[in-house]
């Protein structure tokens, strides 16, 4: 097995360097934008698949982020006088932030924990070990293979027949790890912890957790690249499809590129990757679900449909007045604090979410979307001791949410 403390990258948006490459002295700016001129202009240099990189997509709502390039400075300032916008320095030396992610002890023997970040092999040999050892409770499920061959895993939590199934998809942008780490750790909570809500949790619902969703780019963040967000299918001389813009729910209609070099660019059709329709097949398989939640990183945001448009879903009030409690519940713990609504009205227009579709075509009444810590002071780069925090926030607010679900008569 192998562990990597620092990142190569292979290629940014086709800028290529060689597979050691480092990060000393790329800056990490933070940009306010007030009105629809500034924003257009970040949009387009988001388009145009430059050497500066996007964090998170430029919205008004909130701060985003962009990763900058030494000899990109001089352009970005002049980006920065040209639009007017508010901006600051959020980190000198990005590379620092990659040493600091993991841990840095020596004496590391291999052993599946929660205070480092692990690869997919790894994560899937942990699965493998909890199949056995709960195998009366605990299924396997392969419901498909990547672009590059991988195995698309899942594994089923069931104590009893009849149980509400809640599904839980991790870790679909592959630089999100914190996502992955924080679903094997509910899982694990779920087989053995001995609080009592707990336990009626894993008593009373049935749980459908695929850890990894997009194997081929977490991969590739562990070896490569460590800021990859797509899958690795190639497109003429771009690789990669943003799968949460790739589901058939108004796909591609607004908020996603059909720029193949484009971080989000949403794939010539529907369910156009193997790893999204795969997945399509599979929840549409899983009987009676009745809470689907996507796992991501970072903004401290809880989601819910719609993005395709400002339009109130339907039950409306119930999505919002679960969210507001869960994010109450969330914050009581760390003081973390959340902000919450719809995709569109909360962050910005994006359609072909794995939500809107879940809610809109499969009829899952009450559909998620987690972004988890923080706000941008490490981003992606999450430390590896905040692991065990942000999980059981997170869980915190999970408990809430399911309760006031039931009290509501979804369940």
């Amino acid at each position: 097995m192998k562990y990597i403390n620092l990142v190569h990258f292979a290629c940014f948006f086709l800028i290529c360097y060689g597979e050691k490459d480092r990060f000393d002295n790329y800056r990490v700016y933070n940009i306010e934008v007030n009105d629809d001129a500034g924003l257009g202009e970040f949009q387009k240099l988001e388009e145009s698949s430059s050497r500066i990189v996007f964090l998170n997509e430029p919205n008004i709502h909130q701060p985003f982020q962009i990763l900058v390039p030494p000899d990109q400075l001089a352009n970005i300032t002049e980006l920065f006088e040209r639009s007017a916008v508010k901006n600051e320095v959020q980190h000198e030396n990005f590379q620092k932030l990659i040493d600091e992610e993991q841990p840095h002890d020596t004496a590391y023997g291999g052993h599946f924990g929660w205070d480092r970040y692990h690869d997919l092999d790894v994560i899937y040999a942990w699965l493998d070990e909890m199949l056995q050892k709960y195998s009366s409770v605990l299924k396997n499920h392969n419901y498909g293979k990547s672009v590059e061959g991988r195995a698309l895993r899942a594994v089923k939590l069931s104590k009893k027949e009849g149980n509400p199934t809640i599904f839980i998809e991790s870790t679909i942008h592959a630089r999100e790890w914190i996502t992955a780490a924080t679903t094997t750790y509910l899982l694990n909570e779920l087989l053995t912890s001995t609080d009592s809500e707990m336990q009626h949790l894993a008593n009373n619902f049935d749980w459908v957790i695929v850890p990894v969703t997009n194997v081929d780019g977490y991969t590739f963040t562990h070896s490569t690249n460590r800021m990859w967000r797509k899958n690795r299918k190639a497109y003429g001389k771009c690789i990669g499809t943003d799968l949460n813009r790739n589901f058939d729910y108004h796909h591609a209609e607004s908020g996603a590129s059909s720029n193949p070099c484009a971080d989000t660019f949403a794939g010539p059709k529907a369910f156009s990757e193997p790893e999204t329709l795969a997945l399509s097949k599979f929840v549409k398989s899983i009987r009676n679900i009745k809470l689907y939640i996507s796992f991501h990183a970072y903004s401290q945001l809880l989601l819910y449909p719609f993005g395709n448009t400002r339009q109130n879903a339907p039950n409306y009030s119930h999505l919002d007045g679960i969210a507001k409690s869960a994010t109450e519940a969330l914050s009581r713990r760390f003081g973390t604090k959340y902000k919450y609504g719809s995709i569109a009205n909360a962050i910005y227009v994006a359609s072909g979410s794995s939500i809107d579709w879940a809610y809109a075509t499969q009829g899952v009444k009450l559909a998620y979307c987690f972004e988890f810590r923080d706000t941008g002071k490490y981003g992606f780069l999450l430390p590896a001791e905040q692991i065990i925090p942000n999980s059981l926030e997170v869980i915190d607010a999970l408990k809430v949410m399911i309760k006031e679900a039931k009290a509501l008569k979804y369940f």
